[in-house]
């Protein structure tokens, strides 16, 4: 909840900023017999029974591990390997996170409240929908019928299958509190080494459980010290790092640029394509398998936090975003106005994560208007009256302004982040700009010839923004010569030089996840 909380926290001031982004650390696990407690409450069976597992050694039934391999703050997974052999990451939420949540709530309300009061910003609307969607991230039953559903969704789109995988998720071991799938080997996004490191294993073979590539079982010593010993802190899972070479310094030998293009296309496809938006697409939980062709394959991890668009709404998102691409304002101007927005260059500006002037700088020009040789503590505070109005005119009606462009705006951000970190391996704002101009020929609920009209103007489309490809290209030239340091790091530059004319210091660490 505090991390769901902290990556929204940028338009805060930097002592809240700081505050929240504590929260992105490792929580501390609970012990075991608060987490079999939960199983019990939930299944009425103790963990043995439940999983087929045994912690003597008992050679005929499963094992699992008593100390969780990651824990966050409303739950912590452990590995097991059931009696019939499949293995699963047991997802057990923490017993005083129901209380939790409402002093996490709590504090968020009182937070956005103070802010709202003081700094005459209308964030406090808000809160009913940010709460609602929060707190279904307790639920884990809403959370596997989203995987399921992402999974289906993958699934029937050509241009993904086989590029992205969604975990199983075990219904008959799963329960609100407590979610059972498909237990994943994989590499961390942000492992660029073991990313990109020369592949150790054998031609035409995946990464351990990758399409059928073979995992490593506990060897029959450590069952055997579990059934002498018990030691509840005991690692049963075997490392399965032979990919990386007896020296531990390969990799899988993937390309970033295939990574993150995959990555860019799946949240698009949600985004303009299906209306099922997954809002926290953070570094944990993305892991990154090697496919026998020697092709990345993303996994997608924790589906509790979900925004659903509904049709029409996606439909002007998409529109807005190729009319952003190709300088069309009017129409822009036409749809922000729909959703009771007053500053359009303003709110595209915070869509692209980077100084949008419409074209013709009508921007800049409005909010220098009148600044000019003044003293520089009166042109900062004028500056800062500016953007508070910006703000408002962004949250201008609230009876029509659509929520869900808070959490899109969230994973368009931590997109944005990771694509940054890896160093700006694809054009991100040209994949996204053409994904939205070609699901408006694509979506199912177009008439058809709609959607014909729609396919001549995304060929058109494709033509018109051929000039970011230029703009990009000469970015990654200007990085190879170490000139610069990529296309995601100067948008981020001008985007603060940006915001700091406005008196408004932008934190990127609270976004990194």
């Amino acid at each position: 909840m505090g991390q769901a909380i902290a990556m929204q926290s940028a338009v805060l001031p930097p002592e809240f900023q700081k505050m929240f982004s504590k929260m992105f650390d490792d929580a501390p696990q609970n012990g075991w017999k608060e987490v079999e407690q939960v199983i019990r409450e939930d299944f009425g069976k103790s963990a043995e029974e439940l999983f087929g597992v045994s912690f003597t050694g008992d050679p005929e039934m499963g094992v699992m591990e008593r100390t969780a391999r990651a824990s966050a703050s409303v739950a912590q997974v452990h590995w097991a390997r059931l009696k019939d052999g499949r293995e699963v990451a047991v997802k057990v939420q923490k017993r005083e996170i129901a209380q939790q949540v409402g002093w996490d709530l709590w504090a968020f309300k009182a937070v956005t409240y103070i802010y709202t009061k003081i700094f005459d910003i209308p964030l406090y609307s808000l809160v009913p929908f940010i709460s609602e969607r929060l707190l279904l991230e307790t639920d884990f039953v809403n959370e596997a019928d989203n995987s399921q559903r992402m999974a289906e969704l993958v699934a029937g789109e050509s241009r993904l299958r086989g590029k992205v995988y969604i975990p199983k998720v075990y219904r008959e071991l799963s329960s609100r509190r407590v979610m059972t799938a498909e237990w994943i080997e994989g590499v961390r996004l942000w492992d660029k080494e073991s990313l990109t490191g020369k592949w150790e294993g054998k031609r035409g073979q995946g990464s351990p459980g990758c399409h059928g590539a073979p995992l490593d079982l506990p060897t029959t010593e450590e069952i055997a010290e579990v059934a002498q010993d018990n030691p509840i802190d005991m690692k049963l899972k075997p490392r399965r790092d032979w990919w990386k070479g007896t020296d531990g310094k390969g990799g899988l030998g993937v390309s970033l640029k295939d990574v993150m293009t995959t990555m860019v296309d799946l949240f698009s496809a949600q985004m303009f394509l299906w209306g099922c938006v997954h809002c926290d697409p953070h570094p944990g939980n993305i892991f990154i398998r090697r496919l026998p062709s020697g092709k990345p394959e993303l996994v997608l991890i924790d589906h509790g936090l979900y925004v659903n668009l509904k049709p029409e709404f996606r439909h002007q998102y998409s529109l807005f975003w190729k009319s952003l691409m190709t300088f069309d304002n009017q129409t822009v101007g036409e749809i922000v106005q729909s959703w009771g927005i007053n500053n359009a260059d303003f709110f595209a500006s915070a869509t692209l994560m980077r100084p949008y002037s419409g074209g013709d700088h009508s921007t800049s020009a409005e909010m220098m208007k009148g600044l000019s040789g003044k003293e520089k503590a009166e042109r900062a505070f004028e500056m800062q009256q500016k953007m508070r109005k910006g703000i408002r005119d962004i949250l201008g009606d609230e009876t029509k302004w659509p929520q869900e462009l808070i959490f899109i705006a969230r994973n368009l951000r931590i997109v944005q982040g990771n694509n940054q970190f890896l160093g700006s391996p694809v054009n991100r704002i040209k994949l996204t700009g053409n994904w939205a101009s070609r699901s408006l020929a694509d979506s199912p609920d177009l008439p058809f010839t709609e959607k014909m009209k729609n396919l001549g103007r995304h060929l058109i489309f494709k033509c018109v923004i051929f000039s970011s490809d230029i703009v990009f290209y000469a970015s990654k030239v200007k990085q190879f010569f170490g000139m610069g340091t990529g296309m995601e790091d100067e948008m981020e530059v001008q985007m603060k030089r940006f915001a700091k004319d406005f008196g408004v210091e932008l934190n990127h660490d609270v976004f990194t996840g």
